[in-house]
């Protein structure tokens, strides 16, 4: 039998949040190729990439883009703002695309809904030592009204190719029905990992921490399986010896786990 829907007074004021930090890691073995590392991010994750991301969320939870702001800064960043509504486009209204700053903050997306908002920010880091590359995207899609963010989950895993994922969703507020009752969530979740397609529940392991009464939820995600070559950064496993190759498997291991763990581990001798 379909569940009825929930039949409301005014505006739906429940607050909608889905923030999540995605990881991607890398071993750089020289000064110069971990320069290179961050030269890459930098031009993989621009202005323009990162506003093509956003304007796909935007169309992926059914949200409609007002006007573009963007820009890329000297040596390395970019800022972009895109303000979009929950309603299509009048005719006559016109969507703004041309080139302006954005919050002076070094690769980073906000996108402003009606009542709602988007944001990502980038992080690339190396470790000062062994090689360790971090590569981190904080992204927060925050909604009210009928559009859910969650619909972007799957999208924005997959795109930015993350080997480590944490997850927070939460319902925040209430909003009436028409009897006047307060409703602090209108829709059915007991965890996020309701949300994500069957081929990323294959590839990840996961962990639930959820706080049912607060509707709070918590999922963190690592890679069950990966391939060295792929973490390598300007060179390959053929060019290491077996000992580099099996040094740099246990550093990268461990920084995994220290990530997904959020704690420090001690080093395995």
């Amino acid at each position: 039998m379909e569940e009825s829907k929930l039949k409301l007074h005014g505006f739906n004021n429940l607050t909608k949040s889905l923030s999540f930090c995605l990881y991607d890691i890398c071993y750089a073995k020289t000064e110069q190729q971990r320069q290179e590392y961050i030269e890459y991010i930098d031009e993989q994750y621009n202005a323009d990439r990162l506003t093509d991301i956003l304007t796909e969320v935007c169309d992926i939870i059914g949200a409609n883009i007002l006007n573009v702001a963007r820009q890329d800064y000297d040596p390395q960043g970019a800022s972009v703002t895109i303000l979009v509504s929950e309603e299509p486009l009048k005719d006559s209204q016109k969507v703004d695309t041309s080139e302006k700053p954005g919050p002076l903050s070094s690769d980073s997306v906000v996108a402003h809904l009606n009542k709602s908002h988007i944001c990502v920010h980038t992080y690339p880091e190396v470790h000062p030592d062994d090689g360790i590359c971090t590569f981190r995207a904080d992204i927060e899609v925050s909604t009210c009204g009928v559009i859910s963010p969650l619909k972007a989950l799957n999208y924005l895993i997959h795109t930015l190719e993350s080997d480590i994922v944490t997850v927070d969703y939460r319902v925040r507020g209430f909003t009436r029905d028409v009897r006047g009752t307060k409703h602090y969530i209108d829709h059915e979740i007991n965890s996020i990992q309701n949300f994500l397609s069957e081929d990323t529940k294959d590839m990840f392991q996961m962990l639930d921490v959820n706080m049912y009464q607060e509707n709070i939820f918590h999922t963190k995600m690592m890679l069950k399986e990966y391939d060295l070559d792929h973490y390598l950064f300007g060179v390959t496993k053929k060019d290491l010896t077996g000992t580099e190759v099996e040094e740099i498997t246990e550093k990268l291991w461990k920084e995994m786990q220290e990530i997904y763990y959020a704690r420090n581990l001690p080093d395995v001798k």
